[in-house]
C-alpha cells in the first residue's frame, strides 16, 4: 500500500500557484495501479481517496500511519465504487460481489477489508472514498439501479447528464459521507454549470470512462480567482470547500463525486452566476 498526504491550502495562496504547484497540491494522477492499493489522504475533512486494483490475489486494507489505528475503519466509514472488471469485496469474512457501476458501502468497525477480482485480465478498479465516522451503520451493496437517478441539464448547453446517488440519506445511511456518480450524455461536455461551491464540505472528484488522448478541463479556485487543471482519465481532483468545482471535456465522460463535512445535504451549493465568474 502505497499513502500520499496533501495539506489544506489557503485560497490566497492558490492564486499564486503556478501549473505544477496546483497539480501538485490538488491532483491525484495515479489512482488504480495493478496489484496495488493507493491512497491519497488530505486534510480537507481528512478525506481519503485512492484505488484497489487486484490482480492475481487478493488486496488486503490495512491502516497506515496516516490513520493512526490499528485498523483502517475504527473510526472510519468506506465507499468503494467498481470501475472496471467484476470482483468482489469481502468484509469480515462476507462477500459483496461488484459489477462495474456497483458501489459497496462499509460501516465504522469493520475489521478485514479484502479487495478480488473476478479475472486478472480485466481486473476490478475499486475507487475507494473514506471519512471519520462517529457511529457504525449496516454494510450495503448498492447497484446502479437502486441508487437515486436524477437526469438534469440540456443539450442546449452541453451539459444533460445522469446523476447516480448511491451513499446518500434517501438510499444509504451514513456518518458524513456522500457518494455517487454522473454520466455525461453523448454530445454534452459540462459537469456542474453554472458553477457552485459549498463552504460545510469538501469534495472530490474521480474522472473516468474517457480515452486515453481526451482530457477534461477541471475548474477550480475562488468565482473571481478561477484556475484550472488538464486532467486524464483516472485522475482525480481534491475540491477545497473555498473552491468552485466544475468541468468540461474534450467529449463526454464519467466521474464520480464524493463530499464530506458538516451536512449531507445534496443540494446545499452557493450558486455562482456565469457572469460572475473571473
Amino acid at each position: 500500500m502505497q499513502i500520499d498526504v496533501r495539506h489544506a491550502s489557503h485560497p490566497e495562496a492558490v492564486r499564486d500557484f503556478d501549473t505544477e504547484t496546483l497539480r501538485r497540491h490538488f491532483l491525484v494522477e495515479t489512482i488504480f495501479e495493478g496489484g496495488e492499493i493507493r491512497l491519497t489522504y488530505s486534510h480537507y475533512d481528512r478525506m481519503v481517496i485512492g484505488g484497489a486494483t487486484p490482480l492475481g490475489t487478493g488486496l488486503t486494507l490495512t491502516a497506515p500511519t496516516a490513520i493512526g489505528q490499528e485498523t483502517f475503519l475504527a473510526e472510519r466509514e468506506l465507499g468503494a465504487l467498481n470501475t472496471g472488471g467484476a470482483g468482489r469485496i469481502i468484509v469480515d469474512g462476507m462477500s459483496y460481489d461488484l459489477a462495474k457501476y456497483d458501489c459497496l458501502y462499509v460501516g465504522k468497525g469493520a475489521r478485514d477489508i479484502r479487495f478480488e477480482s473476478n479475472d486478472a485480465a480485466d481486473p476490478a478498479k475499486f475507487y475507494l472514498v473514506s471519512t471519520p465516522a462517529h457511529a457504525t451503520h449496516p454494510t450495503v451493496l448498492l447497484t446502479r439501479d437502486k441508487a437515486r437517478h436524477m437526469s438534469p441539464g440540456d443539450p442546449a448547453t452541453s451539459n444533460k447528464r445522469s446523476i447516480f446517488q448511491y451513499i446518500h440519506p434517501e438510499i444509504c445511511q451514513s456518518c458524513q459521507l456522500t457518494m455517487g456518480l454522473t454520466m455525461l450524455e453523448t454530445g454534452s461536455v459540462w459537469n456542474t454549470m453554472p458553477a457552485h461551491k459549498h463552504d460545510r464540505r469538501m469534495e472530490a472528484y474521480l474522472y473516468f470512462d474517457l480515452e486515453a488522448d481526451q482530457r477534461v478541463f477541471h475548474f477550480m479556485g475562488e468565482p473571481q480567482q478561477t484556475r484550472h487543471m488538464v486532467v486524464a482519465s483516472e485522475q482525480a481532483v481534491i475540491s477545497p470547500p473555498w473552491s468552485i468545482h466544475s468541468g468540461a471535456g474534450t467529449r463526454n465522460y464519467s466521474f464520480i463525486w464524493a463530499m464530506a463535512g458538516d451536512n449531507k445535504s445534496f443540494t446545499d451549493m452557493d450558486h455562482i452566476a456565469v457572469a460572475d465568474l473571473r
